[in-house]
């Protein structure tokens, strides 16, 4: 058995525990590649402690220390990019040879700040120059139309690395880092002096997403139904999913895809099933599914006869992993376990000042007992909600002797026997990441504070309500 402490990112850093060393770096390669949702291509460096733990590249698997070792991913590109651009850039790799369609890039994560690439020699040679003046006289530069489109069209590229939906915040950064690196760029008679050309980006990336488009891109084609009149939003990651709409990976034909679907069908009908093959035929057709569920939106019965094997834990357990690259059972408790005492100090706080609200009011939206009513009784209007079984009578918002815990969708149960109400509190958040659902419009704020504060998913872009929740809890830990 090995620990090892894996970094993919900065905002990233993973504990994996392998019962078996691989025999090469290759297969560990093939092996943190699934277990930690990876995409593209990757080399491994390790600390190596004959160097006082200074970062080499691990070649032969015999250099690894033995027990515990810490690793770093580093993604490896078609073309040179800088460090700081590897830590944050997508992780899928760009192949010029290679004939699938481009990808937008699979990480949602935001660079900060954001890395201007070089442009054509040509165009650095005049910025260069131009960039001289403006250091001696402050003269700003009035650049050509083929220029401009030029670092429009580049900017557009290393943006779609990231993510075809950039927000105004994720542009505006962008314009003033080219204003930074280039200031004979800014805008005369502007004073912030960025301002037209994160202007002229909304609309670059509207044209470029047209490109992307044609190309076979997964992330823009989703949305192309969009112009034949439908209204319906945008389909784009809204919950901080790194791995919203994934390529395939290479070798991995729609004809192979669905031959594997069809192989874990046979397999989940068998009284003990393979589970690790599932495992694999789950990561192949991943790709597949979530191009089936984000774009054609199906009903959760016609997902569940498409694919059964994703309604159990540890099925849901991994696509939440394949998604979001954290562990869902172990990030939802570790963030319980971090947040409950500011909790109840807040909550006693609350009840001393006469403002103590019941917790079964708060929950009542999400749970339903069961006094001799049917299921179908029980589940009649619920999209999203847990079935809680119990002994004895419910005395506060949850009971102590709970016998079992189903997890409800679209007034379905597609998750039984749950030992205990906060596996079904995790398990009910991995579902809607799996099946792209949307958050309960009257408990939007309660999942919203489960995802940035309890599973620390995106923190940085709490709604103002929840930010000043978490700053209190953040209070009550120093």
């Amino acid at each position: 058995m090995m620990l090892l402490r894996v970094i993919v990112s900065p905002q990233e850093i993973r504990r994996v525990t392998l019962q078996e060393v691989p025999p090469s770096v290759d297969e560990l390669c093939v092996v943190l590649g699934n277990t930690l949702g990876l995409r593209g291509k990757f080399l491994l460096q390790f600390e190596d402690p004959d160097f006082g733990n200074e970062l080499c590249n691990l070649t032969d698997i015999k250099d690894l220390p033995t027990e515990r070792a810490t690793l770093k991913v580093l993604f490896t590109f078609s073309e040179p990019v800088s460090d700081s651009t590897l830590d944050t850039a997508s992780l899928s790799s760009q192949n010029s040879a290679s004939p699938e369609p481009p990808s937008s890039g699979d990480s949602s994560e935001w660079p900060d700040p954001f890395v201007i690439s070089d442009f054509s020699h040509d165009v650095e040679f005049q910025l260069r120059v131009a960039n001289d003046a403006y250091a001696k006289d402050g003269a700003v530069t009035v650049i050509s139309k083929s220029v401009k489109s030029e670092i429009l069209d580049r900017l557009a590229d290393s943006i779609t690395r990231i993510t075809c939906y950039p927000s105004k915040d994720n542009l505006e950064s962008v314009a003033k880092a080219l204003v930074a690196k280039h200031p004979c760029l800014r805008e005369p008679g502007s004073g912030k002096g960025w301002y037209c050309w994160r202007f002229s980006l909304i609309f670059k990336m509207g044209n470029y997403r047209q490109r992307m488009m044609a190309a076979g891109c997964p992330e823009v084609l989703v949305n192309k139904r969009k112009r034949k009149g439908n209204t319906k939003p945008v389909k784009k990651a809204k919950k901080g999913e790194i791995h919203y709409l994934p390529e395939p990976p290479d070798g991995q034909s729609t004809v192979k895809s669905e031959k594997d679907r069809e192989t874990m069908l046979l397999e989940v009908q068998k009284r003990e099933p393979d589970l690790h093959l599932l495992d694999e035929l789950m990561t192949a057709t991943f790709s597949q599914r979530r191009q089936e569920i984000i774009g054609d939106e199906p009903l959760i019965s016609a997902v569940k006869d498409r694919w059964p094997a994703l309604f159990s834990e540890r099925q849901l357990s991994a696509e939440f992993s394949r998604i979001v690259t954290k562990d869902l059972l172990e990030s939802f408790l570790d963030g319980l376990d971090a947040l409950v005492p500011g909790v109840l100090q807040m909550y006693g706080e609350a009840a001393a000042s006469g403002r103590r609200v019941r917790l079964s009011s708060v929950l009542s939206c999400l749970q339903k007992e069961a006094h001799g009513e049917t299921l179908d009784v029980l589940m009649s209007g619920m999209q999203v909600g847990l079935l809680i079984g119990h002994e004895g009578p419910l005395h506060d918002a949850f009971p102590l002797d709970v016998f079992n815990v189903a997890l409800v969708v679209e007034e379905k149960i597609i998750l039984h026997d749950l030992r205990d109400v906060s596996t079904g509190f995790a398990m009910l958040l991995g579902a809607i990441y799996c099946l792209n659902l949307e958050y309960p419009r009257n408990m939007k704020y309660s999942f919203e504070f489960l995802q940035r504060v309890v599973m620390n998913i995106k923190p940085d872009q709490c709604s103002p309500r929840i930010h000043g929740l978490r700053n209190k809890l953040l209070r009550y830990r120093m």
